[in-house]
């Protein structure tokens, strides 16, 4: 699952330098994957299943690396034998899809200040996320390049003309010397200096700290040239950009691609098959990986395993699987869909509906499980609860079924940071099954020994029983599902889990500012397109729709996801900020007041 609002974090925007890569040490045999037998042990499935996907030896399963390949493959497998017909290109269980793998240096590297040239690779290094081009101006030295919203006297770098410099910052956030802060992340600092109009930007490490790897870095790119320096050359570009000297900085950073797959495999409905509909059941089986990149333990080298996240929602779909295979025939087709990339940002969801495998507008509902493994006072949190109306009695039914029913904590809000938002922006009803957080979540320690196997098999039972109402069959017709356009807002402090885009709150003070918008986190094109604004919030007031793509905030270019939620953390309750967007081909300017949580 991505990061919530208990969570800080939007797409891994809080991390220390020395998290921006993960020394992916190679799987034994990268053309072989383990054998299943020799991981699971005596283990029964679901639990078997969570063994086998959250062993070391997958790697922590980080999309398109080779422990992400075996994991799809293993899934693909057991559908296989369960008899589920391959639902994707040319009846194979997997659709395809690009992802930036990480960066590598092109030929034409160069920091030079007046006739001295830096060693690359010693000296220093352009970040994995930075732009390709050449910068040619003075420096100038803007401490650590945080601006501090709310507190003018103390705001320094906000009055400093940045516009054509190349930028000199310090690395960290003297603010929060222990934690990763938002702030302190050289891409927020990139992406605020490339928004002002800056030339170019210079990352000054601490003192001790090497070079990073940029080898896996998979952010987007600044729109301006960003090095990192360290050691003795630091202490002279320092001294150098107090003088405003002239230098010249170019950086050539090339992307490395990778492809992920999607584990796609149906059971065919017994209508028309022209006319047949489609109910969806997914979780995502990707994970950290070696951490790095949205991990609450950023300095830990170590197998990310992701027992819970989400092992454990895959181990259950597959379990959804064999007992929807093992009943009756449904009316409506049931596609089984494991996702890929839903760490770095609803990519596999986002592949989907972008380019869907059957029409979404036969596609009547979607199941989300993320993160079931750890059920604790038999609660279980439902989300989506208010996206059709006739999910409040199917739950309810479906729950009274099971020999002891769970507290369920219904919510009915359809957005959040799991694979299900990707269906719910496309106006499909869903319902996201979640257990809670825990103090393992996002670290190395969220290992098989600490799931709730008991509580695992019963939540696989739950949705089966919502799968097979609403998937019909002989003896129980269909639902009709009726969507409800716009979901109502949570009633009360949630009970658990996510918010979604700018509402994630920032670990650094003075960062609350709050929108109310929904990004589609699978937008690729300039700018950030919404799937909705929430009701009565400040996106809303000023005039914001779905479908709408921000691509100026408040005088900042809107590129991506990054920019704009560094645009709008830059900002303090209250302030009113001018956001340009694109609807309908038409540019148009909105005047908004950003509120608070």
């Amino acid at each position: 699952m991505l990061f919530s609002s208990r969570r800080p974090r939007l797409l891994a925007l809080a991390l220390s330098v020395a998290a921006l890569s993960a020394p992916h040490a190679p799987l034994a045999g990268q053309d072989s994957c383990p054998d299943p037998s020799s991981l699971r042990g005596n283990m029964s499935d679901p639990l078997a299943h969570v063994a086998y996907l959250a062993s070391d030896a997958l790697e922590g399963r980080e999309t398109g690396s080779p422990g992400a390949r075996c994991a799809a493959d293993y899934i693909a497998s057991y559908f296989q034998d369960l008899g589920l017909t391959g639902a994707g290109p040319d009846e194979s269980y997997f659709q395809s899809f690009r992802v930036r793998a990480g960066a590598q240096l092109g030929s034409h590297n160069t920091l030079k200040i007046l006739d001295k040239v830096y060693d690359l690779g010693k000296d220093w290094t352009p970040f994995g996320f930075s732009g390709t081009g050449m910068a040619s101006a003075a420096l100038l030295y803007g401490d650590h390049g945080l601006s501090r919203p709310g507190q003018e006297s103390a705001d320094r770098y906000a009055r400093l003309e940045l516009t054509g410099r190349i930028v000199v910052v310090e690395h960290g956030d003297p603010d929060n010397p222990h934690g990763g802060s938002t702030r302190a992340d050289p891409h927020f600092k990139a992406s605020v200096a490339a928004g002002r109009g800056a030339a170019g930007l210079i990352v000054l490490m601490d003192e001790g700290r090497g070079l990073p790897d940029i080898g896996s870095e998979t952010r987007p790119a600044s729109g301006i040239p960003v090095a990192v320096v360290s050691g003795d050359a630091a202490e002279e570009i320092r001294a150098a950009a107090q003088q405003e000297t002239a230098a010249e900085l170019m950086a050539q950073v090339e992307p490395r691609m990778a492809e992920a797959r999607n584990v796609v495999a149906m059971i065919r409905g017994s209508g028309d098959p022209g006319q047949q509909e489609i109910l969806v059941i997914g979780a995502h089986y990707d994970h950290l990986g070696y951490g790095g990149d949205g991990s609450l333990a950023p300095d830990a080298r170590e197998v990310h395993n992701g027992a819970d996240d989400n092992a454990s929602g895959t181990a259950a779909l597959m379990e959804v699987a064999r007992r929807m295979a093992a009943g009756p025939a449904p009316e409506r087709s049931i596609l089984f869909l494991a996702f890929s990339g839903e760490e770095k940002g609803l990519l596999g969801s986002a592949a989907y509906v972008n380019a869907p495998l059957f029409p979404l507008d036969r596609t009547v509902a979607m199941l989300n499980m993320d993160m079931v493994g750890r059920l604790n006072e038999n609660r279980l949190t439902v989300f989506g609860t208010g996206t059709a109306e006739e999910w409040s009695e199917v739950l309810d039914e479906a729950n009274a079924q099971l020999e002891t029913p769970f507290i369920t904590v219904p919510n009915p809000d359809g957005y959040g940071p799991s694979d299900h938002a990707s269906f719910y922006g496309h106006g499909i009803p869903v319902l996201h099954l979640f257990t809670n957080t825990h103090s393992e979540y996002h670290r190395p320690e969220d290992d098989t020994d600490l799931i709730n196997e008991e509580g695992l098999v019963r939540v696989a039972e739950l949705v089966t029983e919502i799968g097979t109402r609403v998937g019909g069959s002989a003896s129980h017709p269909a639902l009709a599902m009726t969507a409800i356009e716009g979901t109502p807002p949570a009633q009360g402090p949630l009970a658990a889990g996510p918010a979604s885009g700018d509402e994630a709150p920032s670990r650094s003070s003075g960062y609350g500012a709050y929108m109310g918008s929904i990004p589609d986190m699978g937008y690729t094109e300039n700018g950030v397109r919404l799937t909705g604004v929430r009701e009565g919030s400040p996106a809303e007031k000023g005039g914001l729709q779905s479908g709408d793509v921000i691509v100026e905030f408040d005088g900042t270019e809107i590129g991506d996801l990054y920019a704009y939620t560094y645009a709008l953390r830059d900002h303090a309750p209250g302030d009113e900020v001018l956001v340009v967007v694109m609807r309908e081909g038409e540019r148009m300017s909105l005047t908004v007041t950003l509120g608070s949580r």
